[in-house]
């Protein structure tokens, strides 16, 4: 299916005349538009030559039809005073930002790497992962966060988070929310729709996150990695080698037999296990303040001994008490002053101190 976005990537290697830039980073393409297989398009010129116009109108005709289209009409006209001046913020925006661009993957830019994993689904993986990332940004920290879990998507709504990224120039800026960088698959998918798609795809789509997004300086990324040991786990240890991990359970006992297959992945592969999160642990009654172990005891302390680390933390059963009026509104971001939100903050101290 042809779309807007695969004609602007076709045409993204087209260099205006004037900015000796991407047309479509600059933004010169505009009210593009597609009626089955024809499309049509308004291309402003920098430049007034005849021979130079016919030119460029023909590598763009080429590029759409090289995307998918049967039919190319282009309406090109001179770039007003207005236009121009938009067209250099952007060239600055995109000179900044391509210099910012680092490898965050090269163990010189000092990024520490977390893993959160799970032997199973439903354990509370991705509300450690996205209440982790707060609690350090909340120390000051400069965080990111990519969700791994590309079949299971789901850091964006538990953050409330309902723009997208932004591509400037040949990358793509995340979204910032509690002062965290995120990265997930949720962003590309309309209407929740499921992907279907095998193991080499999900690695390429992992590296791009690592590639082509813009990071900036961090202090620490964390992963919130697909349950059990699988294709993305597998190369997240591979690309990753300096990747530290938690391992995130519930008290029950057969959850924590199932983490230790994540567990056991990370010390084949080599990487330092932090520690372990008991999920779910207890509920306390918010009258008397009894707690009920809903799910068993011990399963987390049993986990950590096995893997010869620390129970990092038990996290009661709850959910934030948050409202959707809030402007800050997330589902599943806990609010610093509270018991739990602290109990974070203390892992959070944890990870910093080691």
């Amino acid at each position: 299916m042809i779309t807007k976005e695969k004609l602007l990537e076709a045409a993204k290697h087209i260099l205006d005349a004037e900015f000796n830039a991407s047309i479509v980073g600059l933004q010169l393409i505009r009210d593009v538009m597609i009626k089955e297989q024809n499309v049509s398009a308004t291309v402003l010129l920098t430049k007034e030559d005849e021979a130079y116009k016919h030119s460029l109108e023909k590598e763009i005709q080429e590029a759409f039809i090289k995307a998918g289209a049967q039919q190319v009409h282009l309406r090109l006209r001179p770039i007003t005073d207005f236009e121009r001046t938009q067209a250099k913020k952007w060239l600055q925006e995109i000179n900044q930002v391509e210099s910012n661009a680092v490898n965050i993957l090269d163990p010189a830019q000092g990024v520490t790497f977390i893993a959160i994993a799970s032997g199973k689904g439903g354990v509370g993986k991705s509300t450690v992962t996205v209440n982790l990332a707060v609690a350090l940004a909340r120390q000051g920290k400069r965080v990111g966060i990519i969700d791994a879990d590309i079949y299971g998507f789901s850091i964006p709504d538990m953050m409330g988070i309902e723009e997208r990224p932004q591509m400037v120039g040949n990358y793509i800026i995340p979204v910032e929310r509690f002062g965290v960088k995120v990265m997930s698959m949720g962003f590309f998918v309309e209407d929740n729709a499921p992907i279907i798609w095998r193991g080499p795809m999900l690695g390429k789509m992992l590296r791009n996150f690592f590639n082509e997004v813009s990071w900036g300086d961090l202090d620490y990324m964390l992963l919130d990695l697909p349950p059990g040991t699988g294709d993305v786990a597998l190369d997240v240890h591979q690309m990753i080698p300096q990747s530290k991990e938690i391992i995130v359970t519930t008290p029950h006992a057969t959850a924590a037999f199932v983490a230790a297959r994540a567990g056991a992945m990370a010390v084949h592969t080599k990487h330092e296990i932090i520690g372990v999160v008991e999920n779910m642990s207890y509920y306390e009654c918010g009258g008397c303040g009894k707690k009920e172990y809903i799910f068993g005891r011990g399963g987390g302390a049993k986990l950590a001994e096995e893997l010869h680390c620390e129970l990092l933390a038990q996290i009661p059963l709850g959910a934030p008490d948050n409202h959707i009026a809030e402007p800050d509104f997330s589902p599943s971001v806990y609010k610093e002053h509270t018991a739990t939100g602290q109990i974070y903050m203390e892992v959070a101290r944890k990870i910093i101190a080691n």
